[in-house]
């Protein structure tokens, strides 16, 4: 989406906006969807919430939950319901979004959008985008998520240019907090190969996976190959991704000073201001926007990786902030550019 409009050429039918035409923003996560509803002033008219619209996952629920949170958001915020043929403009960001090219996918998102009575055409863009968008009204620049995944993209004229890395959990993902805790457990195995001592961290993803056992069993070597196997066991029968909730465990290891947390922590640092490497050039000066848990403030890896891509570039390092706001910002430079100011984005993403 460019927030350059040409001029018309002579003879060019030149549509004019409504002064009360509307914009609608989106954010379909994995955990929640939100909608929100802004007029020409950025000021939010309708806002909506529902579980979790990543269209990959759940495809049907994901869609119903869209189309919850879109009704929501038209009933308003108490002044009464918003016309809905008055949103003239939206942009949707969508957590694994590339499912929505699949027709039958599509299909289910397209319905719950007509019907709630929208007929502007939704523009689905990927949650890189919007996560720029939400941190900085720079037209340019680079973004980086790192929360259960991890992936980098090159950001030009608002648009996603090259991604690195977010290559799925199987593939890559490198840094991310599956990777932390796949490789906390993975430090665990190897210890108890060893027959070493696995430390603060390997007792507390023991008693993170296997609640129940008993510590004293932990501490006897005559115990390790009944525990090793059934830690091996209990990961294999849950879902892969359930691995990244040991990333708490990997942060928390690492406030108590455990060397293999703090080494696990360091390496994932690394590797993101690698995948940030990829799309990023000393040359470049824009943004570079961070977003997700585990590149958060608060996040000892976001730290280390904050202070590595200031080693390392120039530019300003940016936090994502609401990612809704950042959609519906982009959304108002999609229903006229002049609107796409930084008061408006100030507006919506604080």
């Amino acid at each position: 989406m460019s927030l350059e409009r040409p001029l018309p050429e002579p003879g060019d039918t030149v549509v004019l906006m409504p002064a009360n035409a509307l914009v609608l923003g989106g954010d379909l996560g994995g955990t929640s969807t939100r909608i929100v509803i802004a007029d020409h002033d950025g000021k939010v008219v309708g806002r909506g919430a529902a579980a979790g619209g990543n269209p990959t996952s759940h495809p049907a629920s994901a869609a119903a939950n869209f189309g919850q949170a879109i009704h929501q958001a038209l009933a308003g915020l108490g002044d009464g319901p918003l016309d809905p043929t008055m949103v003239k403009a939206a942009v949707i960001g969508a957590a694994g979004g590339s499912a929505l090219s699949k027709p039958e996918v599509r299909a289910q998102f397209d319905a719950a959008w007509t019907g709630a009575g929208l007929v502007c055409a939704p523009d689905f863009i990927g949650d890189l985008e919007v996560a720029f968008a939400s941190g900085t009204p720079a037209s340019d620049g680079v973004v980086l998520i790192a929360g259960t995944g991890a992936a980098a993209g090159l950001v030009r004229d608002h648009r996603l240019i090259r991604t690195a890395d977010g290559h799925g959990w199987l593939l890559g993902d490198d840094g991310s907090g599956f990777w932390l805790g796949r490789e906390a457990l993975r430090s665990l195995l190897r210890a108890l190969d060893l027959g070493e001592p696995i430390g603060a961290l390997g007792e507390a993803v023991v008693a993170a996976v296997l609640p129940d056992r008993d510590p004293d069993a932990v501490a006897q070597r005559e115990g390790y190959d009944v525990l090793r196997d059934d830690l091996i066991r209990t990961v294999n029968s849950r879902p892969p991704v359930l691995l990244a909730e040991l990333a708490r465990t990997v942060v928390s290891s690492y406030e108590q000073d455990d060397p293999t947390a703090r080494a696990l922590v360091k390496r994932a640092a690394d590797l993101l201001t690698e995948t940030v490497r990829r799309v990023r050039t000393t040359s470049d000066n824009g943004p570079l926007v961070l977003a997700g848990s585990v590149a958060g403030d608060s996040s000892p890896v976001g730290r280390l990786l904050r202070q590595n891509l200031r080693d390392h570039f120039p530019g300003d390092v940016l936090t994502a902030r609401d990612g809704v706001g950042g959609a519906t910002w982009l959304a108002l430079g999609a229903l006229d550019p002049a609107l796409a100011t930084r008061a408006n984005h100030t507006r919506l993403v604080s």
